[in-house]
């Protein structure tokens, strides 16, 4: 059997993922751009091209059958991922333009302040960033490469170690002022703040002081890094935060550390992208990445 008989009009293909989807043709039908009976036709093209019926049919509604709802399970995520290639393709960047995924608060307080001396460097290229908090597949995404935390234990990428992280306890300087801490161990029974990937950062911490804590309570927790500054400098609390986040807090005072005793983790930020490489423009833009962050 030729690899042509395996391979049904993608036509029917997209009529038949859409009415899965809704579980009616009308409905399919003003998703792909055709009325119901063409709809109709198209279904039944690709039930004569398998052999076999994907629908059971009572009248004007329709169900999936269990062989149906097999086939829609399965070429659901090749006809998605055949859009993304379209798109991507019909969208291709020119050859000095980058898009890089990065981590919100790294972008904000460590990347952004350091572009114009990227652009200074290199002022033909242009960088786009977007917002990415997980970790992702680059053949899903349409990203030249990320700014990842953790191990580096990513499959499918190549990566380029920056730098691992310090963090300390801040507060308003108001709050301590209400909330006198001579020693670590006072801080047990004060409102703590938590960062929602680093939930163990307290315990952590108060086993690196010598303080045997027991149990720790759970406080507010809060998905970025910024609002959890925010909510610290409001006065809610004491939070454990990377030192490289909130430089301009504690240069204007909007934050203070009443202990000198960082966190410091294996975890690591790095620079991650796909193992068959990249673009001149990538290459540069990498080498000047790394050489920033060590500095």
């Amino acid at each position: 059997m030729s690899e042509r008989r395996h391979l049904p009009p993608i036509g029917a293909l997209a009529s038949f993922a859409a009415a899965a989807r809704h579980g009616s043709f009308s409905r399919a039908g003003d998703e792909v751009g055709l009325t119901q009976s063409a709809v109709s036709r198209q279904i039944a093209l690709l039930e004569d091209w398998l052999q076999t019926p994907l629908f059971d049919r009572a009248g004007r509604r329709v169900a999936l059958n269990a062989d149906g709802r097999a086939y829609a399970d399965e070429i659901a995520p090749a006809l998605d991922r055949i859009r993304r290639a379209t798109a991507r393709l019909a969208a291709k960047r020119p050859e000095n333009a980058l898009s890089i995924a990065t981590l919100p608060s790294f972008g904000m307080r460590w990347l952004a302040p350091r572009l114009p001396r990227f652009t200074a460097e290199h002022p033909d290229l242009v960088v786009n960033f977007a917002a990415r908090s997980d970790t992702f597949d680059f053949a899903e995404e349409d990203f030249d490469a990320a700014i990842h935390f953790g191990l580096p234990d990513w499959p499918g990428v190549v990566h380029d170690f920056l730098f691992r992280e310090a963090a300390i306890p801040v507060c308003a300087p108001a709050w301590l002022a209400a909330n006198p801490l001579a020693a670590p161990a006072d801080l047990i029974g004060k409102p703590l703040l938590f960062q929602t990937s680093r939930k163990d950062a307290w315990a952590r911490w108060f086993r690196l002081a010598g303080v045997a804590a027991g149990p720790i309570t759970r406080g507010p927790t809060f998905e970025h890094f910024l609002m959890l500054a925010q909510a610290a400098a409001a006065g809610v609390g004491i939070a454990l935060i990377p030192s490289f986040l909130i430089e301009p807090e504690l240069a204007a005072g909007t934050l203070v550390s009443p202990f000198d005793l960082p966190l410091s983790r294996d975890d690591a930020y790095y620079l991650v992208y796909p193992e068959t490489g990249g673009s001149e423009a990538l290459a540069r833009f990498r080498d000047w990445v790394v050489r920033e962050a060590a500095a």
